[in-house]
């Protein structure tokens, strides 16, 4: 070993290279919450197909808005399993690491590997925003079931979903403009 490589810029290198190499590689800790995700996707189902079975033979005797509720409630767990797949997809690929398998895959959905963090945060509030309002809508169809301080707390966390989710678009925009107009100045 020479002198040179006992110099404090080589073991400077030596030790940012390996906090570097720390840091990328830490990403691989998130590699067990989408799994988890998988097992969150799984219990949605099986909730799902719970709901049906427990009332698919009541069916015939439910009046119109038992029939509009129960839709509702599918509906709503739909929507989480969409919810859960789009971070599962998008976050992996964002954040982890690209899905070769699935770039090979020609019944791949288009949207795969096109969003960045900026649409998900959007895809993800939208689809916060439809979950609470179909909740707020089952809420609304069994009224009396609900004292008028409970309805008015759901109102409020709806809305405050509602407002978050402009505030999240809004800045978005907000900074898509300021990224344009530093383009077109620094092009010139």
């Amino acid at each position: 070993m020479s002198r040179d490589d006992d110099t404090p810029r080589h073991r400077t290198n030596f030790l940012e290279a390996t906090i570097e190499w720390l840091i990328y590689t830490s990403r691989w800790l998130m590699a067990p919450v989408y799994l988890g995700l998988i097992a969150a996707l799984g219990i949605l189902i099986v909730t799902f197909f719970r709901e049906l079975y427990i009332q698919a033979p009541q069916v015939l005797a439910m009046d119109e808005t038992d029939i509009i509720l129960l839709v509702l409630t599918l509906v709503d767990l739909s929507l989480a399993g969409n919810l859960v797949l789009i971070i599962l997809f998008s976050g992996y690929e964002n954040f982890v690491s690209k899905m070769e398998m699935a770039h090979k895959d020609r019944d791949r959905p288009e949207w795969m590997g096109t969003i960045d963090f900026s649409g998900l945060k959007i895809k993800l509030i939208a689809s916060i925003v439809a979950i609470s309002g179909i909740h707020l809508l089952k809420i609304f169809m069994n009224l009396s079931n609900y004292t008028e301080q409970q309805l008015r707390w759901y109102v409020i966390i709806h809305v405050t979903f509602i407002f978050s989710g402009v505030c999240v678009a809004a800045m978005d925009w907000l900074e898509e403009k300021a990224h344009e107009v530093h383009h077109r100045y620094s092009s010139k």
